[in-house]
């Protein structure tokens, strides 16, 4: 199961990292800057708070965002502590791992 979502969770970021300018160009929102400045205006701008996270193959760290009203978010930060928003989104749905057994 780890196996699967680590591999998910690559290709996400992999797949992702090439449409960063349009998600951040719809929201408004600067697409690259501090990690600190990106997860604060995540958090006063669209109250979303962090959920879940990797580190890939590369070094980077991917962060999924997320709100009590569904949207969400997904920043990647390099080692040099620069990160940038990849995706954004509406309604957001966290499984359970009893779903997720389920699936499988």
């Amino acid at each position: 199961m780890k196996r699967r979502f680590m591999t998910v969770m690559g290709a996400l970021a992999f797949l992702i990292g090439a449409h960063a300018e349009p998600a951040a160009a719809q929201q408004g929102m600067v697409p690259c800057g501090a990690r600190e400045d990106m997860a604060e205006r995540l958090k006063t701008g669209y109250d979303e708070h962090p959920s879940a996270l990797g580190l890939s193959s590369n070094g980077r760290l991917l962060e999924v965002y997320t709100s009590i009203n569904g949207t969400w978010s997904i920043i990647l930060t390099r080692p040099d502590g620069i990160s940038c928003l990849v995706a954004v989104g509406e309604n957001w749905q966290t499984m359970t791992r009893e779903v997720l057994e389920l699936e499988s």
